[in-house]
This record gives structure tokens, sequence and C-alpha cells, in this order.
């Protein structure tokens, strides 16, 4: 279940069980100051907006990264990586204070969940995600029995969150919660 706040999920989060996600925190909505903040950081590129981001989702969500092992930022495709220069959800990682673990990797280009319908979205992130293989025996180590955060800039139906978690959670980690920066109200389908 994600929530920014007490009153702001969408029908859909509401009816819909959290699955392999524990619990999910957003400092805010996706909308005015914050929103400007979260396109200059991914679209600008500037990187020097995410330190102040980490702070306001450790300050709004700490619940959330208590007893986390470590922080696992949502992986770009690495075709998108390479045309943004970086990927936002580590930028906002390594603000969090927690140990960032990088044990997920886009196995597939996956097209843009902005503007896709909220069934749309899940459909589009379904099997995109495997574990990295370079760290795999390391890293299944690493997240057996762990807290693991899972850390992305904005959640709308948290369809990517959900589908990281269950590669997460058939890597052995014992519970996957998840933090974005912002939350977003998704079209229903």
């Amino acid at each position: 279940m994600l929530v920014a706040g007490p009153d702001v999920l969408c029908r859909r989060c509401r009816r819909t069980p959290a699955g392999p996600v524990a619990v999910a925190r957003a400092a805010g909505e996706y909308a005015g100051a914050l929103r400007q903040l979260l396109r200059a950081l991914k679209y600008d590129g500037r990187e020097s907006l995410a330190p102040l981001l980490a702070a306001l989702m450790r300050e709004r969500a700490p619940e959330v990264l208590e007893g986390a092992s470590v922080a696992l930022p949502v992986p770009l495709h690495w075709r998108r990586r390479s045309q943004r220069g970086f990927n936002q959800a580590e930028a906002l990682a390594a603000g969090l204070g927690v140990p960032v673990c990088r044990a997920l990797v886009r196995r597939r280009s996956t097209r843009a969940q902005f503007g896709l319908p909220a069934a749309r979205r899940h459909r589009n992130v379904r099997g995109a995600f495997r574990p990295a293989w370079r760290a795999a025996r390391r890293t299944r180590s690493l997240l057996k029995g762990a807290v693991v955060v899972l850390v992305d800039d904005v959640a709308t139906t948290g369809a990517t969150l959900r589908a990281c978690a269950e590669v997460l959670k058939g890597m052995g980690a014992r519970e996957v919660r998840a933090i974005t920066a912002a939350r977003a109200h998704a079209r229903q389908s």
C-alpha cells in the first residue's frame, strides 16, 4: 500500500493488497514544488537536488528506513541510464543513510510508465527485473533474511515497486519496503 499521508490513497490502492511490499511511503504528492524538483532532477540532470529530496524522504517516512539492512534503487535499463547519464533512484538512495545495494537489473527496456492506465503499468513491468548476475551469489547472501527498502522517485500504482519486490523476495529478502519522493495518482484503466 502506498501512502503519502492519511488521505491520499487512490481507489485501486485501497482495494489492492500490498503483495510483496510490506509498506510503502512517499514524501509527498507529485504536485507543485515537489513535482518541479523531481522533474529538474530526472530530466534536467540536476543531481544536486537529490540530497535535498532524500532528506525530505527521511523526514517524512522514517519508519520505512528504521531497521533497514539495505536501500535498493529501482534500476533503469542500461539504454535509459546512458541517455540520462545517471539513475535518479540511485541518487536518492545515496542520501538515505542506509547502505546502497544494486542487486537488480532491468532486463528489458520498458515503455515509460507515465500516461499508462493502472492495468497497463502492471503489464508493462511484469518480468522486467532480474537479479544482477555479476553479484548474484554475493548479493543473495546479503539479501537473505534482510529488510530491503526499494527507492524510486515517483510511484503511481506501485507496479514497478511490486515487480522489483517479487524478485527480491525470491532472492531471500525477509521484508521489502518502499520509499519514494512523490506519489502521483493513476488513471483508472
